[in-house]
Formats: C-alpha cells, structure tokens, sequence
C-alpha cells in the first residue's frame, strides 16, 4: 500500500467510527490544491538536469496551511499527499491554527554541491512562489533540508515580491528571524509528552532504550538524562549500544561526533537495532525510521511505554498487538509535534515583529503540547481507546466542525 493509501484507510476508519458525513469525507480524502512542477537546474560544471517538484496542500480549514519541505530521489506526489494530511491531523491535535502542507524535490542532495542546492533552492521558491505565503501556506525544514535551505527561500521569496518577508518559512537561522529552541523543539517536546503521561499514570519509569540518535533521538536522550533517566542503550543505523549501569550522554555525542557511530563507545556491549527494540526497559523512544515494530516482533516488545518521536515507527498490526499487550504507546502526531509548535511560535514572532528568548519558547511549548495530550489522554481513558486512536479522533473532529461551521451548520 503506497503512504497516500494508507493515510486514506486511516482517515475513512476514524471518520466511520465518528459518523461524519459523506461529502466531508471526500473534501479530506483528497487535498485541496495540488501543484506540480518541472523545471531545468544548471550544475556546477555547465551541464543541466530536469528537476521535479511538488507542493500540496491538503486542508485550509483551520487556517493557513504548514508543513515542510524534502530534497530526497524517492519523492512522490502520493507520498507527498500523504504526508500534507498527516500534518492536517498534527497541527489540529495540537490546537494550532494551521492546516496541513507538504512539498518535495525529488532529487539526491547529497549528490550536490552547496551551491547547486542553492540555485535548486532559489529555482523551486521561484516555481512555488505564486502558491505560498505568510498567510497562505509556510514550509519549513524537512528531510535534507535545513536552516540554511530556509534562509535562501525567505530571500529568493522576498526578491520575488519586493519586500522582505520573514514569515514565509519557519526553521530559519537565528540571524535571519529563526526562533531560540527550533533545534531541539522535536526531542523537547517528545520529553515533556512522556513527562505528562508519566505524571497522569502514576507509572514509574527509569531505563530507556534510544533508536535513532539524529537530532530528535540525541536531544531527548540529553532531556531525560539532565531529568535523572537512566539511557541504558543507543543506536543509529549503523549499531547500538548497551551498558547496564547507563550511558554518558555528553561522552556518546562527542564519540559519534568523532566516529561516525555510536558503535564501539565506552566498552558498552555492542548490539544491533533489533536487539534494543526488545530491550527489558521501561521507556524505549523510536527515533529512527518508520516501520520499526511489526507483528513479527511486537510480541517480543518488552517496554512499557514506548515514544514514537519518528514518523510511523509501529505498523499497524503491531500497534493493536501491543494494545492487546497493554504497552502504552505516546503516538507520533502527539510526541514528535514539538517541531511544528515551536515553527509556530517562529511565525508569531516574524509576524510581530517580535523577539522570544529561549525560557519564553520553552515554557510555551511545555504548555501548549501539555494541553494537547491531556485532551488525548483524557479521551482515551474515556472510551477505553489507544492514545492513538484518540489522537485521531481529536485531530479530525477539530477540523471537521470547522467545515461544518464553514459551508453547512451542524
């Protein structure tokens, strides 16, 4: 099933669960406005290449349209729809006023020189400008892309238009309207999400197993030590790690500074990917790819609370499994959404013109993702649902009264 499908099985089952109407289905099965483009990129050495690019927009319900933007050779337009819906659902548990967007370049990045990454920049901004804009649709950093990407589009878009917007894109540099905290936005806000669960169960918690040590992974793993966790394994996608009495945190980022790896660290026991997942500990976080537990391992899972601060690490079929199992999963629309609240607080501040300083980003994060899981949780308790399902169910009951109120009331 490609992500586009899925998405769709995903939305039509939560949305026959709430009894929603017919033509409200088919507006959210399909994104609103779709755009295409192709356009000729010179490399460095003279030669041209044709390059294809999309930008979607799935949902404007709730507001302007958010999402990001990836440089990556298996972009897709059905990936790209499915991505622009699951930001819809995100942006809606979170209670912000946005709906979903996403846009890609399918091109290998790595391939390119920096300055051919940023005439492709400049191109694709030029391509797209006419679709997005402060008020309209405002991407952001995504896979391959970074602060630097930002910066050139905010430039590029500001020559086109004649004026300097800072508030077309979030996930700038500090220097140029970037916000104080974006880096480490993701791993915070997974940290304060286990937190509140935590908090709410009673549930007492000590060993955690990290996969993925990225950016997300690494700074929750830096969160919940400096909270007294104990970070008894690591891995990337290259190994893992493992030390009973834990790990140094601070000594494993600057020896995967140096090597490449967390494999080999501090005579920790070396251990693959799969091994961590089935850890005996007491939080495992998936920061790594999407697909991680399956029905083959699920029943081998040995956590009790497990973060998805990646994008769809469990399928499906493990996710009811591990229901059944009573493993407690903080799902991804909820525990990785401290990105896109803190690209928020970022337009707020170019819109006003305004500067937060990094206490003021924090403390309005931890409220703003609080507020949002006890919803959640709240309702799960409630119907005796997943997190996830009524994640789901919070999600697009938010955005589908707002269409009721807007073209039929209820």
């Amino acid at each position: 099933m490609n992500p586009y499908e899925n998405a769709v099985k995903q939305f039509e089952e939560v949305a026959k669960r709430l009894h929603i109407e017919e033509w409200i289905i088919n507006q959210l099965k399909k994104p609103e406005r779709e755009l295409a483009v192709n356009f000729p990129l010179r490399l460095d050495d003279g030669d041209m290449i044709n390059v294809s690019g999309y930008r979607v927009q799935h949902c404007s319900a709730l507001g302007p349209t958010k999402g990001g933007i990836r440089y990556h050779p298996n972009v897709s337009l059905d990936e790209v729809r499915a991505l622009s819906m699951w930001m819809t659902w995100k942006c809606s548990v979170c209670d912000l006023p946005y709906g979903g967007a996403k846009g890609g370049v399918c091109i290998n990045p790595k391939k390119l020189s920096k300055t051919e990454i940023e005439r492709l920049t400049r191109e694709f901004t030029g391509m797209i400008a006419d679709f997005i804009g402060p008020e309209k649709d405002i991407p952001a950093p995504d896979v391959y892309t970074n602060a630097q990407v930002m910066d050139w589009m905010q430039d590029e878009y500001s020559k086109i238009v004649g004026k300097d917007v800072k508030a077309i894109v979030t996930g700038k540099s500090i220097a140029n309207g970037g916000i104080a905290g974006r880096e480490t936005a993701t791993g915070r806000g997974g940290f304060f999400v286990l937190q509140r669960f935590l908090e709410r169960t009673g549930t007492k918690a000590e060993r955690v197993a990290v996969q993925g040590f990225g950016n997300a992974g690494r700074n929750m793993a830096k969160f919940l030590t400096d909270a007294g966790f104990r970070i008894v394994a690591v891995s990337d996608s290259k190994g893992g790690c493992f030390k009973a009495e834990g790990l140094n945190i601070d000594e494993l980022i600057a020896w995967k500074m140096q090597n490449g790896s967390v494999v080999g660290f501090d005579n920790a026991e070396k251990i693959s990917n799969a091994e961590l997942l089935e850890l005996d500990v007491d939080v495992l976080v998936l920061a790594a790819l999407e697909n991680q537990i399956r029905k083959e391992n699920a029943d081998k899972i040995r956590a009790k609370v497990i973060v998805e601060l990646a994008n769809g690490p469990i399928t499906k079929e493990a996710d009811g499994i591990l229901f059944e199992r009573g493993i407690e999963v903080l799902p991804d629309i909820i525990a990785n959404s401290g990105g896109v609240i803190v690209s928020y607080f970022e337009w707020l501040q170019n819109l006003s013109n305004t500067k937060w300083n990094a206490e003021k980003v924090e403390s309005e994060l931890k409220e703003k993702i609080t507020s949002a899981f006890d919803k959640v949780f709240d309702l799960a308790r409630l119907n005796g649902n997943s997190l996830r399902d009524a994640a789901y169910e919070v999600a697009i009951r938010r955005v589908v009264d707002s269409l009721r109120k807007k073209f039929k009331q209820s």
